[in-house]
């Protein structure tokens, strides 16, 4: 079983993307053959400073190595390190219909956000096909907001294969539901665009900082509380041990403990949480060969499964 997934470089990561899809990546690579690529072509729809983009997909890269990415049971590797994939994504327009793109809610949700619209903005998914169906690729986890993406995956694969034989593999989708939704400190779900985000890897000043500005109701500290409806409660229970969440609900619903307890606890133990992360990101940093290394290697693994599909699916059409 192939299993893929994607993740773009799109800034520094926070707690929101580890849980949310970080960590459940990183579980999949004791579930079958993973392939996790960084997404720097997509980044172009939004990022247009290339020194950024670069260092981005930099952080990325660093970030999942340090968090437990195994480059032997993990295919990782940069998205345009498989330059091929775009001659993939043009024999696939070839069978798209337009009607389709115009369909897809992330173009306009992208667009209403304030991304310039473009081709490559409107035409995301097709990529984003190309990227699924050239490692032949069995289940892709997708959240629900990413669902739709797959199933026109799947559209194109089974007009491509009726138009030319079977060529793709039909992925099928892994969603979520027990997911990580992370809230903010504003108890939204937690983003960069909203500034609602706490970073993985900020430093010890700046990360108490953010936790210290999670948005609370106005209950006093005899006050009983309800840590359903606490957003520091909610980010707590995300990490840590069953025995330490027991211990914080209780303190809440009891009274006697107030919220700037509840987030000095959180800094202290995420911050305790987070450290061999860290350590181990800090000793990468110092050997950034290595990191090439691995993205190399793993491009190579890549395009080794992929150069397959593209020969065939250019020998399909004619070419």
């Amino acid at each position: 079983m192939r299993i893929l997934s994607g993740i773009q470089p799109s800034g520094k990561l926070h707690l929101g993307n580890y849980f949310g899809m970080m960590k459940p990546s990183l579980e999949l690579q004791e579930k079958g053959e993973a392939f996790l690529f960084i997404a720097n072509y997509h980044a172009l729809t939004s990022s247009t400073d290339p020194e950024l983009l670069r260092e981005n997909t930099l952080d990325v890269a660093l970030d999942f190595l340090a968090l437990g990415l195994d480059p032997v049971k993990t295919t990782f590797f940069r998205q345009s390190d498989i330059p091929r994939l775009l001659e993939l994504t043009w024999l696939l327009s070839t069978v798209t219909p337009l009607g389709l793109l115009e369909r897809c809610h992330s173009y306009k949700d992208k667009v209403a956000k304030g991304i310039a619209a473009s081709h490559a903005l409107f035409s995301y998914p097709v990529l984003m096909a190309a990227d699924i169906l050239a490692y032949q690729s069995n289940i892709v986890p997708v959240g629900r907001d990413q669902k739709q993406h797959l199933e026109v995956t799947r559209d194109l694969a089974i007009k491509f294969n009726n138009e030319y034989g079977d060529i793709f593999t039909l992925p099928e989708a892994s969603i979520q539901e027990n997911v990580a939704v992370v809230p903010g400190i504003d108890g939204q779900k937690m983003s960069k665009s909203y500034d609602n985000h706490i970073l993985l890897f900020d430093g010890k000043k700046a990360t108490k900082k953010r936790i210290m500005k999670i948005i609370t109701d106005s209950k006093e500290l005899e006050d009983s509380k309800d840590p359903d409806t606490c957003n520091i409660y909610q980010i707590y229970k995300l990490f840590a041990g069953e025995e330490k969440v027991a211990e914080m609900a209780d303190n809440l619903r009891k009274g006697g403990y107030g919220y700037g307890h509840a987030k000095k606890q959180l800094f202290e133990d995420l911050w305790v949480y987070l450290e061999p992360f860290r350590d181990k990101r800090e000793a990468l940093v110092q050997d950034l060969d290595y990191v090439e290394d691995v993205l190399a290697a793993g491009a190579k693994r890549a395009r080794a499964v992929a150069d397959k599909t593209f020969d065939a699916a250019k020998a399909a059409v004619g070419l």
